[in-house]
């Protein structure tokens, strides 16, 4: 496996529906196109193959400017072309996309040696901003996620949202290793299949690529919600678990109805089948286990230990074993 750059459009790229990409970009690929500003706006989609929004948001933008100039040169990785061609978030002989990045804590892999070479070609190129391109599985809202709390970053993330979302785990993503050189933000848009979040998507980059630059005032914090993820949760690896059938952790099937919702101590998220430790883990930004702070097992349910606020809580589960539980954020006060 190698990085494929290429300075032109390909033939049928913007016919191409998610699942055919493959036949037209079968390995990682770099595709810069000129445009009036010279210094370009990266654009990621398709890190995870079940997550189209990006790419379709990308096609309508392409489409757009077909005729004429683009008002700012771009650069876009179309990442897991091989995962959406079956709408997986990664085949099982890959690693996650976008757990490969500079920073990760992940071996080193094909794909690893290449997300380091477009970092490294990005940064020579003096890149403008970058924006990675996602969908939830789960009940989600519109929102965009940083690394760095630096107004220029909260001044590209509230074009597309007041929801801002400040997170530094996991490692190895893709927005935190541009954020090293430039404004970087990860935009989440609602399901796949949803016409609204590809139309959001496309009025973005479209603003961002029309802007000479980005402001470096305070952002009004009356004019955003600002949260920090302070822990990701996963269900560990030896336990069974299930939202319809009998299993050692049965789920609630209401989960996904919490996300980005401020949520009590003694809330359950669901049972256990005997008195057994804590079937899940939750980690902090420091890497450190907090479990038994935020969990806690009652009476056979699994329960919430302090207020807190869930995100990317989905009834997927393979979403769930591939990736995580959910995250859980607290509220950044002025």
């Amino acid at each position: 496996m190698q990085l494929e750059q290429q300075n032109t459009l390909p033939d049928g790229l913007l016919d191409a529906k998610p699942e055919e990409l493959h036949k037209i970009l079968p390995n990682p690929t770099l595709l810069h196109l000129p445009g009036a500003r010279e210094r370009p706006l990266f654009i990621s989609v398709l890190q995870h193959g079940n997550e189209p929004t990006g790419f379709l948001a990308l096609q309508a933008l392409l489409q757009k400017y077909q005729s004429h100039n683009l008002p700012r040169s771009i650069s876009i990785f179309f990442g897991n072309t091989l995962a959406a061609s079956q709408s997986q978030r990664h085949l099982t002989n890959q690693p996650d996309f976008n757990r490969i990045w500079p920073g990760t804590e992940l071996p080193p892999t094909p794909e690893s040696h290449i997300a380091q070479e477009i970092v490294a070609i990005m940064k020579q190129k003096q890149t403008f901003a970058s924006i990675d391109i996602h969908n939830n599985t789960g009940l989600n809202p519109h929102y965009a996620c940083v690394n760095k709390l630096d107004n220029c970053f909260l001044q590209l993330a509230s074009f597309f949202s007041r929801l801002i979302v400040y997170f530094t785990r996991p490692k190895g993503v893709q927005s935190d290793a541009f954020a090293k050189f430039c404004p970087a933000v990860t935009l989440e848009c609602g399901k796949p299949g949803q016409k609204y979040g590809v139309e959001h998507a496309f009025d973005f980059l479209d603003t961002i690529l029309h802007l000479e630059e980005l402001s470096n005032n305070p952002v009004n914090l009356k004019n955003i919600d600002l949260f920090h993820t302070v822990a990701r949760v996963k269900i560990k690896d030896n336990i069974d678990f299930s939202f319809q059938n009998q299993a050692s952790l049965m789920l609630n099937t209401d989960l996904e109805w919490m996300n980005f919702t401020e949520i009590p101590a003694g809330t359950t998220l669901g049972k256990i089948k005997q008195q057994t430790p804590l079937p899940l883990t939750a980690i902090n930004e420091h890497g450190e286990d907090v479990s038994t702070d935020f969990f806690s097992i009652n009476n056979l349910e699994l329960q919430i230990n302090r207020q807190t606020m869930p995100s990317m809580l989905t009834l997927d589960e393979q979403v769930i074993r591939q990736d995580c539980l959910c995250y859980l954020m607290e509220r950044i006060q002025p």
